[in-house]
């Protein structure tokens, strides 16, 4: 037990240690040009916990490690329950249903085809393909640190996994501003997207919810709906990872029992801190905590994450990563082109059909 007589003082001083990385990486995602690149501390903590695992790890204590590993289990979950504070369900229903149905159908066909590539085409393990379409299909790092517990996936896994949203999520807050001026422009046709329509494709298809905030701050003039509706068809993408948490944990214990892995029986493996963050979601929605206590909540939430992530990081050694090869980046690849090209297409049909 982390905080058992024998092990409170490890887990005590692992936890601060953790802590004390989590600073460092807040304090550098505050500064402007980090910041402008829409690099949150979660993708900072992670690095600064590989860069301690692969270099240092040998000269700290092992005592420590129960509180590393509290902080990327226990206070993970903590945080995910917290993360509902972000979200209202009043959000939801202003971006309508045009903005709903390309949340849901973008999570799902990504989370899908992602997970199909990596472990059927490229040959990638079960754990490493799901996670990476988790990070995809919802919400970049968040969503493969709230996916990671319900596959119970190792820690290097969790880093192939961000590692691909850092890289294919950067890529997207450079196109996006391109793609911007090719279809504004266009007065109609195909092509022709309105700023409210745009900000749909960019909320339905971008990784992290700091780079769908990025994106629309970078377009010069860029119109209020087209920004509000970006960042409200994200938080809708959020808020569906309990469900495919959920769903998940049931289509897991159905393979169990098909292979027989499980003997005398099958538990149905439910992420209940997933349920508890509908809970969440819907208590913020009833508005009954003041706007700058819920400000407060979110900035320690996401230090909280940020421990956890980084706590992810000190349990990253490269030699674990042997035998992945490309894998990872062209399943990340094939699903970057499924969200860029795909999602455009579905943004057209679905606006089009719910206008």
């Amino acid at each position: 037990m982390a905080f058992s007589k024998e092990n409170r003082k490890g887990t005590i001083s692992g936890i601060i240690f953790v802590a004390i990385f989590a600073a460092a990486a807040t304090m550098i995602a505050d500064i402007a040009a980090v910041k402008a690149l829409g690099i949150s501390p979660l993708v900072i903590g992670i690095v600064l916990g590989i860069f301690y695992a692969n270099t240092l790890h040998n000269h700290v204590p092992s005592a420590w490690g129960t509180g590393i590993t509290f902080s990327g289990k226990k206070i993970l979950r903590f945080a995910i329950v917290f993360y509902g504070f972000r979200i209202t369900f009043q959000e939801i229903m202003d971006v309508g249903m045009s903005g709903f149905m390309v949340s849901l159908i973008m999570l799902a066909t990504t989370f899908i085809l992602g997970s199909y590539l990596g472990y059927k085409i490229f040959k990638m393990d079960k754990e490493t393909s799901m996670l990476t379409a988790s990070g995809a299909s919802v919400c970049g790092a968040a969503a493969v640190l709230a996916t990671e517990p319900v596959l119970k996936a190792e820690g290097h896994k969790t880093a192939v996994a961000v590692s691909m949203v850092v890289l294919f999520g950067t890529i997207s807050m450079f196109l996006y501003p391109v793609l911007y001026a090719a279809v504004i422009e266009p007065a109609t046709g195909f092509l022709h997207m309105t700023p409210q329509e745009f900000g749909i494709y960019v909320g339905g298809t971008i990784h992290e919810v700091a780079q769908v905030v990025a994106v629309p701050a970078s377009i010069q003039g860029t119109p209020t709906d087209m920004a509000n509706s970006a960042v409200i068809v994200k938080m809708t993408r959020v808020i569906m990872i309990a469900p495919m948490l959920i769903l998940l944990g049931i289509y897991l214990s159905m393979e169990a029992k098909k292979s027989g892995s499980a003997a005398g029986g099958v538990k149905l493996v439910i992420p209940w801190f997933a349920v508890y963050f509908i809970g969440m979601a819907g208590f913020n929605s009833l508005q009954l905590v003041p706007a700058d206590v819920v400000s407060v909540i979110n900035e320690i939430d996401t230090f909280l994450l940020t421990m956890a992530m980084t706590a992810l990081g000190m349990g990253t050694i490269f030699s674990k990563f042997k035998g992945l090869g490309l894998a990872p980046l062209y399943t990340a690849g094939a699903m970057f082109l499924w969200l860029v090209i795909g999602g455009f297409i579905v943004t057209k049909l679905v606006v089009a059909t719910f206008s």
